[in-house]
């Protein structure tokens, strides 16, 4: 049975419950789209945290999570359903050595090969004929990768929640998935499939949240290291770097300073562990040119002024 949450209250309570702290805009976000069964768009920087959200559903609901990460040139074929040729032409070798094919009409031969046992069902027709009680959470993401066409087919499927095999008919969701798609807008996804879904912008959390996220993620950390990673990542988000860290990487470096034994930051930790938040050496160069030593004065104040 589909989980019906009566307040955004109720789902930023489940799903800290389930390792996400949500702020109040993205919990009601998400309330709206459970409630009246519109997919959710979910865009903002890489690393916020988009992703996330629709494994997080599927946890607290114990919806499957069905997934189709988009890129550039996805078709049909990758995203909807395919023959599986193999198994039709092992079928066609096994039916010609019995004797089964001879005296049957080739069209009679064509139906045996395009039959259900033969379909390879990908993401969207998965999520379309799920037949279990509880409903399944479409993660579609990187919609902003897939080409116009391919957004247009998708916009058609959202809006009907069905889908038609030329040789099988048409598949209807008796259960329409809880949909979540993700874009990091590195183009605009079209305004009819904006149209179609309910919109969030998804922001880096706060200083405060990410606080708590980290101490929710990395129990072993403790508050005050917490707080100082926290306070470091906030001000690199400010040095204009070629990929900031999101919540991700806020939440891999705090791992890797509690696994080193790490009770708070200091010039010498951030100068060996930089590369666990920052992937680019661009980045990390614009880091040092900054000052180590002044990121952890700035880290340690910002921890300080706010405990």
């Amino acid at each position: 049975m589909a989980i019906s949450p009566s307040t955004p209250a109720d789902v930023a309570h489940a799903l800290s419950l389930h390792g996400y702290i949500p702020d109040e805009g993205l919990a009601t976000s998400i309330f709206l789209a459970m409630t009246l069964r519109r997919p959710l768009l979910l865009e903002g920087e890489a690393g916020v945290g988009k992703t996330e959200v629709a494994k997080v559903l599927s946890r607290w609901t114990g919806g499957e999570l069905i997934r189709l990460q988009c890129y550039e040139g996805i078709d049909v074929s990758q995203a909807v359903y395919d023959w599986d040729y193999s198994r039709q032409l092992l079928h066609l070798r096994a039916a010609e050595a019995t004797g089964e094919s001879q005296g049957l009409r080739t069209d009679d031969l064509e139906a045996q090969l395009y039959q259900e046992k033969f379909l390879l069902k990908r993401a969207l027709l998965q999520a379309i004929s799920h037949t279990g009680d509880v409903p399944p959470v479409l993660l579609i993401d990187e919609v902003d990768r897939a080409d116009d066409e391919f957004e247009a087919y998708l916009l058609e499927v959202l809006s009907e929640f069905q889908i038609t095999v030329p040789e099988l008919g048409r598949f209807s969701a008796t259960h329409p998935p809880l949909v979540v798609l993700t874009s990091n807008r590195t183009r605009d996804v079209h305004d009819a499939l904006k149209r179609r879904c309910l919109y969030h912008w998804v922001e880096h959390p706060d200083f405060e949240r990410e606080v708590a996220i980290v101490q929710l993620r990395v129990p072993q950390a403790l508050d005050s290291l917490a707080r100082q990673v926290a306070g470091a990542v906030e001000t690199l988000r400010t040095l204009n770097l070629y990929k900031p860290p999101g919540v991700a990487e806020t939440i891999d470096w705090a791992q890797a300073l509690a696994a080193l034994g790490r009770q708070h930051l200091d010039e010498a930790v951030v100068a060996a562990t930089l590369g666990t938040v920052l992937k680019y050496r661009e980045d990390q160069d614009r880091t040092r040119q900054h000052g180590l030593a002044a990121l952890v004065k700035q880290a340690l104040e910002r921890s300080l002024a706010t405990s």
